[in-house]
């Protein structure tokens, strides 16, 4: 199990494999006297019947949760979807803008009213999506999991091996410990250090 789910409770495909378990040690406890093809025929016809309990589950819950954690982020009364599509429509409004304007389909004037209001409603929508955004704490803890830097900003194990450089013997330039040729004129810097 991974570390993001809960070990104390059910969860629904848990409970409905359980009662598929159930019922087919039942039925074959039941079934003195039958064939083992017939055995298996049951037993499958309970397993079959907890799968579709389990798709009627999934259909229904949705109707009665009234919280979806796992549902789209809302941002202003939208979803991040849909303002990342405003953003890249506002966006494109911007060049065709200026596509037209270069090729004289649009006059100065009206170019600068109209580049003014798309503009600002790009830059709107980017400050919406930043101010709901939690990219920086994402963004950290990844570069965390990568590099190995801890919370405070102290290089972590696999950052005390890249703090070790050696110098290109023919343009002094600074390597990595573990590079084979110079990062700037290409020589050979030898064995491993």
């Amino acid at each position: 199990m991974s570390s993001e789910t809960s070990t104390d409770t059910f969860q629904p495909w848990q409970l409905f494999t359980l009662a598929g378990l159930l019922g087919a040690t039942v039925v074959v406890f039941m079934s003195q006297g039958q064939t083992p093809a017939g055995v298996i025929l049951l037993s499958l016809t309970i397993f079959a019947a907890a799968l579709v309990g389990f798709a009627a589950w999934r259909t229904f819950a949705p109707l009665a949760d009234s919280d979806d954690a796992t549902g789209p982020q809302v941002l202003g009364g939208r979803t991040r979807a849909a303002l990342e599509r405003e953003k890249a429509l506002a966006l494109r409004a911007i060049k065709d803008l200026e596509f037209d304007h270069q090729m004289g389909k649009v006059s100065d004037k009206d170019f600068q009213e109209m580049a003014v209001r798309l503009r600002g409603r790009a830059a709107g929508l980017l400050h919406q999506l930043d101010a709901g955004a939690g990219y920086r704490e994402a963004i950290d803890k990844e570069i965390e999991k990568r590099v190995g830097r801890t919370s405070s900003g102290s290089p972590g194990p696999t950052d005390k091996a890249r703090l070790t450089t050696r110098a290109c013997p023919s343009c002094a330039t600074a390597n990595d410990a573990d590079a084979r040729f110079c990062k700037h004129c290409g020589a050979a810097l030898g064995g491993a250090a």
